[in-house]
């Protein structure tokens, strides 16, 4: 098994920095975790492809970043959750909806997103409250959408790149990689010209990843000429958080009421991970242990 890439990097004299990811595996493995159509494959292998590479440039180990799409398509909400290092976890609501393809014979990403909608990008970076911001769909093809938030709602502007190849008989990931692209403070337009002139070049990454080139190799080969410098790399994963302790906590979270009504009725609980599909069992026994750390409103007993 070949391990995914993601690549820190400058160009045009630390101008502008770039994230470039090869995520083959980790969109295989949320295919395979989820059971996604081709569709669902395509639409949430970018989105995570997009998470990985945003949270990968968050400073401290305990950041992390949640991005929601919400259109008016079959998909249903799409919840991606991205940790340092280029860790990554998501879901579709609806991941078996397929469609048929496009009159080019594409993937209908953007008829199964939907077109009409919100992008929401959640950082919690240990504040006290988390950074929520959003803005409209404009395309539903995600890479449009991410690229429009971060100009409209973070006022980065940016480049950004997002492809996943799939055999057209069986719907095998082949190669998924992404790219993004964003000015630094006072980057001159000289430096932001200089980039644009290799924009037509950048949608040939995935196609480049899928016939099996090394990350590397593209970037240097796409950046000649603009001043590139390799700053750091990561081995980015489809990787879940989830515990036993944290849906503990949950379940307390319910309150003292709900949770002896839970007890009293069903005397076991059965909790699936959305994101992962493991699947936790607490019996009387462990419910009954909760209820005594629960409250009536929901918290826990201070010590």
């Amino acid at each position: 098994m070949n391990q995914d890439r993601l690549i820190h990097g400058m160009l045009v004299n630390r101008a502008l920095r770039f994230a470039a990811i090869d995520g083959t595996e980790l969109v295989r493995k949320a295919q395979k975790t989820h059971a996604l159509s081709r569709v669902a494959t395509a639409a949430l292998g970018r989105q995570l492809l997009m998470t990985s590479l945003t949270a990968s440039l968050c400073k401290n180990d305990t950041d992390t970043v949640t991005t929601v799409l919400a259109g008016n398509g079959p998909s249903g909400n799409l919840v991606c959750v991205g940790r340092t290092g280029g860790l990554v976890k998501g879901y579709a609501t609806n991941p078996d909806a397929e469609l048929p393809l496009r009159s080019d014979g594409k993937l209908d990403v953007r008829g199964y997103v939907g077109t009409s909608g919100k992008l929401t990008v959640i950082r919690d970076l240990g504040l006290k409250e988390p950074y929520v911001g959003m803005c409209n769909l404009i395309s539903g093809e995600i890479a449009e959408d991410f690229a429009q938030y971060f100009t409209a709602s973070e006022q980065q502007p940016s480049i950004v790149y997002l492809g996943v190849h799939e055999n057209a008989a069986d719907g095998f990931v082949t190669g998924a990689g992404g790219l993004l692209i964003q000015t630094m403070p006072n980057c001159p337009d000289e430096a932001i010209e200089r980039v644009m002139k290799i924009a037509d070049r950048i949608p040939a990454i995935g196609t480049r990843i899928a016939e099996g080139e090394e990350l590397k190799a593209i970037l240097l080969d796409l950046f000649s000429g603009l001043d590139a410098e390799f700053t750091n790399e990561l081995t980015p994963a489809f990787s879940c958080d989830c515990s036993r302790e944290r849906l503990e906590r949950a379940l307390i979270s319910i309150g003292k009421k709900e949770l002896s009504e839970l007890i009293e009725q069903d005397g076991k609980a059965e909790l699936t991970c959305q994101f992962c599909g493991k699947v936790y069992h607490f019996d009387r026994d462990a419910l009954e242990a909760l209820l005594i750390e629960a409250t009536d409103d929901g918290g826990t007993h201070e010590e």
